[in-house]
């Protein structure tokens, strides 16, 4: 198999673990849709023994992922919960765990609702000021999960700050690094220990595949990680590795694009009388821009509204009103989406909580896609309107 780990990114999103196929030539990773292998003998096989566990296509793409975050092992999951799920099996009863206050409402709603039934601990702090991580942390914290940029407020924590607490402490640092990219963010060089991916999301691309990636360099983390999957079965299919190999090819251009459309569209809505508040990690003054402009190679495509004064009822209307923007859930495809968090994706975690993060009856999260910008600033100045 090649190596393509010096690379720069654009080449390693295209080659890294995508050799030909040694059978045929094809350039293209083969769908190995089977679920299971002959072995020669008992025990005797060439790696591969049942498709929970192992399967070509589903390597090649861990591959690719690893490569892409520049780190040693990646292990694919079934969705972004999924790996999530993985993690947090490593903890035992008693265990605690450090969190932020603003968080993707599926997490929140895992960690509540699941493991803290299991008598896990979790503390909603606000990170972006790291030294308030040291307040709790005591003999049973075991784990910092970061979310940065976070979800939907755009809170930007500072990853290499985290790993230094982390490491002091003999903590484990995993941070979801869904809405950054691996283009624009490599938290494992920044001191993480585990980097999550929803898949569904930028790698993927395209708004056709539901995935979950894990990516440690640590051989011991990977074993566990590996152990869960393979025990408890969250595995992705085939079609859907194929598909999300052939989604990250195009990773690099997609992302320049994001990134493009979502600057201008940023500076369209600053100055717009019916916006209250914007968050977009690349405004001098969003808090610890700095830290972004740090540790991030450019500031992305996803943006937060507030809209000035306006009901439920008026949000709700002007979240109905775009005509090139879609409301969805979900993030990072090509397509634009516009999301109400309140009563979306951030449904399941309490009004009060949600509030106190930022995440208001009147706010909308903006997926910035790659069409042309010209005409998401006019479905803006319409639906706006």
């Amino acid at each position: 198999m090649s190596d393509f780990s010096k690379h720069k990114f654009g080449t390693k999103a295209i080659h890294a673990g995508a050799d030909p196929d040694p059978s045929t030539g094809a350039i293209m990773t083969p769908i190995f849709q089977t679920s299971t292998y002959v072995q020669q003998s008992p025990g005797v096989n060439k790696g591969y023994g049942y498709a929970r566990g192992k399967n070509p296509t589903r390597e090649a793409l861990q591959k690719n992922i690893a490569a892409l975050e520049n780190g040693k092992h990646c292990v694919c999951f079934s969705s972004g919960m999924g790996a999530t799920d993985a993690v947090m099996r490593m903890l035992r009863p008693g265990d605690e765990v450090i969190t932020g206050d603003d968080l993707y409402g599926g997490s929140y709603r895992m960690f509540t609702k699941i493991y803290e039934n299991y008598g896990i601990k979790f503390h909603f702090i606000n990170l972006t000021d790291v030294e308030n991580i040291k307040k709790y942390i005591n003999k049973n914290t075991k784990l910092i999960w970061a979310e940065t940029p976070t979800n939907p407020t755009m809170q930007i924590i500072d990853i290499e700050a985290c790993s230094k607490i982390a490491k002091a402490n003999n903590l484990i640092l995993a941070v979801d690094n869904t809405f950054a990219s691996p283009y624009l963010q490599n938290p494992l060089a920044l001191g993480a220990d585990i980097v999550m991916h929803s898949v569904t999301k930028y790698l993927g691309g395209h708004s056709d595949v539901v995935m979950g990636a894990l990516v440690m360099n640590d051989d011991k983390l990977h074993e566990q990680i590996y152990f869960i999957l393979n025990s408890c079965g969250a595995n992705p299919g085939p079609m859907d590795c194929f598909l999300v190999m052939r989604g990250i090819k195009t990773l690099h251009l997609r992302m320049e694009r994001h990134c493009f459309n979502g600057k201008k569209i940023a500076e369209f809505l600053k100055t717009h009388p019916k916006i209250e508040k914007i968050y977009w990690p690349g405004f001098t003054d969003h808090p610890n821009h700095q830290i972004a402009k740090k540790q991030m190679r450019d500031f992305g495509g996803m943006i937060s509204i507030v809209l000035k004064g306006a009901s439920i009822e008026d949000t709700f209307k002007i979240a109905s009103s775009f005509k090139v923007f879609s409301l969805a859930e979900s993030l990072g495809g090509v397509e634009s989406l516009i999301n109400h968090p309140a009563t979306m994706t951030h449904a399941s975690i309490p009004k009060a909580e949600r509030e106190k993060a930022g995440v208001v009856d009147n706010l909308l999260r903006l997926s910035v896609g790659v069409e042309d910008v010209e005409d998401l600033i006019e479905d803006l100045k319409q639906a706006l309107a």
